[in-house]
């Protein structure tokens, strides 16, 4: 019975290991990562069971990464990338017309208010 405790004890630090070791710094949570491996390193048990339970971030089943790929030791993910602008498609002098045409629309509005409020006016 003690060998099989000691074998599952065993895979369970090899497991937070390597789960500790591969995860980025934005990733872990509480401690430092090195703080987190020299915990399960020198507390197996215990070490990886708070590792699991509290050091790995548990987000949504991110896309799998290979060891060497750059994106796994960026900062920045896909969810965490700020949404893109949208892009105008208009070219400049097409632009420049729409704000000719509300500067135009603007002016017969304000135009318009000012008769109003003169007819108002006059007729009291």
């Amino acid at each position: 019975m003690v060998p099989i405790f000691a074998l599952l004890v065993f895979a369970v630090m090899v497991l937070a290991l390597i789960d500790a070791i591969t995860r980025r710094d934005d990733q872990v949570r509480f401690l430092p990562k090195f703080a987190w491996i020299i915990f399960i390193v020198l507390l197996p048990l215990v070490g990886s069971v708070l590792w699991f339970a509290l050091g790995r971030e548990w987000g949504g089943a991110p896309e799998a990464m290979s060891f060497g790929d750059p994106r796994r030791w960026s900062k920045e993910s896909e969810e965490s990338a700020p949404a893109s602008r949208p892009v105008d498609t208009r070219t400049t002098e097409q632009q420049l017309a729409d704000l000719e045409r509300e500067e135009h629309a603007a002016r017969l509005e304000a135009e318009i208010r000012r008769r109003r409020a003169a007819q108002e006016g006059g007729a009291s």
